[in-house]
């Protein structure tokens, strides 16, 4: 991974240099702000691993289970999928190191509508995903305080897990990076404490059939595919934050890979070592697998305090990245006059205008989960959000593609060009992947979620084209 930063073969003559700066031009480093501060890789790839890991680990296990241990090997072709795509997103990086990541690719690509139709879905899936996130902390939170027995209580709860990752965003990038690190650390000790540890209790005999079900081997890797495709959602992150990282052409893509491999290390060590301590029967009905996994390695009932904590700890840090995420790609847009103007203000180096209306949109998703009493709305918005999370990977990865086959010398390293192709190519097969993983009703849905951005996208340019014109 030492190369990932080297795709430009020669130092580009001064007249290239001087219109390549012109056309990607740097994001400002705002280093006069003692509140902004810009990433390192370090920080870059707690993003990248805090994002990807949310609180799903922690019931995963449980869900690929009834498909037995094939199901290590729909992790393995997932994990080279994703792994793929966080290389397309380094060398993406590496030949435009701007913040808005899929957005910035697609426009520069495909034009201003492409970039567009990135922005506004992945914008809208970090403020859907992130009210779906605080709902799902206070189940977690309820097992350490009650505030489940109420729903307003719950609700109030909820909230507060909102406001407090956006307070931490707009106290500037240098405490978003400091919460990232901690809870990054916070939640992984726990995580790889079963992951490790539970090689020294694993049991072959808890392990089960190798394929439970009467699904063919093929057909069971893909079923339980379809439960684990959206594990790797967040590969993108340091991509999209690429202007608030240091050195990015060179850091983005080892964030990117350094982050997605650890959070593959932790996902598939740990669902082993669930695997291997907790019987299979136990495994297929249990709720709480790391937890049965903890009592069954040390005893007692102590696991589920345990377990719900650095699922707490583990939400509020994806919840915390996310909402940096879900001002950045709306910042790049409204700079290039495809997102109100209001987005592309930055204060300590975060838009603040960005997190506002995302910690907004997404509290008053949650104040109505609660109030309509049923989760049937919420649940297919969330659903929807499966669909758009993919939208910007495929326009991103197809960008990759129009770079390498338009032959443009100038950004694609022709010596590497086989090897950038075949990844492009995987990359975008598993971005295919994860649409078709979503189902029907979520393509169904999120189609028609796009077309309503295509109306805003009309407002914004005729502004833009009247404004060009005056």
């Amino acid at each position: 991974m030492h190369d990932t930063g080297t795709a430009i073969k020669t130092a580009p003559a001064p007249d290239q240099e001087e219109q390549r700066t012109e056309q990607y031009p740097q994001q400002p480093a705002e280093h006069s702000d003692r509140h902004a501060r810009r990433f390192g890789l370090p920080i870059a790839t707690c993003l990248v691993m805090g994002n990807i890991i949310g609180g799903g680990i922690f019931l995963l296990p449980a869900s690929v289970a009834p498909f037995g241990t094939i199901s290590l090997v729909a992790f393995g072709v997932l994990t080279a999928g994703a792994i793929a795509l966080a290389l397309v997103f380094g060398r993406l990086a590496q030949r435009d190191p701007r913040t808005g990541g899929p957005y910035v690719y697609a426009r520069e690509a495909f034009g201003d509508f492409a970039g567009f139709l990135a922005a506004w879905s992945y914008w809208a899936t970090t403020w859907v995903s992130n009210a779906a996130l605080a709902v799902a902390a206070v189940g977690y939170l309820d097992v350490l305080i009650p505030v489940g027995d109420h729903k307003w209580t719950a609700c109030l709860a909820a909230l507060v897990l909102q406001l407090l990752p956006a307070l931490a965003n707009l106290a500037g990038t240098r405490y978003v990076g400091a919460v990232q690190l901690v809870a990054t650390v916070l939640k992984f000790l726990p995580l790889l404490l079963v992951a490790i540890g539970g090689l020294f209790f694993f049991d072959s005999a808890n392990l089960g059939p190798f394929q439970a079900g009467d699904d063919s081997p093929v057909g069971a890797i893909s079923a339980s595919a379809a439960i684990l495709l959206f594990s790797y959602l967040g590969v993108e992150s340091a991509a999209v934050s690429a202007g608030e990282v240091r050195d990015p052409r060179r850091n983005v893509g080892r964030a990117t890979i350094l982050g997605t491999l650890g959070a593959a290390l932790v996902y598939l060590l740990g669902t082993l070592a669930v695997f291997g301590t907790v019987a299979h029967d136990k495994l297929v009905g249990s709720t709480a697998p790391f937890s049965d996994a903890v009592n069954a390695m040390f005893g007692g009932s102590w696991g589920g305090t345990a377990v719900a904590l650095a699922a707490l700890v583990s939400m509020v840090g994806a919840l915390n990245g996310w909402t940096l995420l879900s001002a950045q790609t709306p910042y790049a847009a409204a700079k290039d006059g495809l997102f109100p103007g209001a987005f592309g203000t930055k204060r300590r180096g975060v838009p603040v205008v960005g997190v506002l209306v995302t910690v907004v949109l997404a509290s008053l998703l949650t104040v109505y989960n609660y109030a309509a009493g049923s989760s049937g709305v919420f649940e297919s918005l969330v659903l929807i959000t499966t669909f758009t999370a993919t939208v910007p990977y495929l326009l991103a990865t197809a960008a990759q593609i129009y770079f390498l086959v338009s032959g443009q010398g100038e950004r694609v390293n022709r010596a590497r060009l086989v090897r950038d192709a075949v990844l492009a190519g995987i990359a975008f097969g598993f971005s295919m992947w994860l649409v078709a993983g979503s189902g029907y009703a979520a393509v169904y849905q999120g189609v028609l979620f796009l077309f309503v951005g295509v109306l805003c996208y009309a407002w914004m340019a005729a502004r833009k084209a009247r404004t060009a014109t005056h």
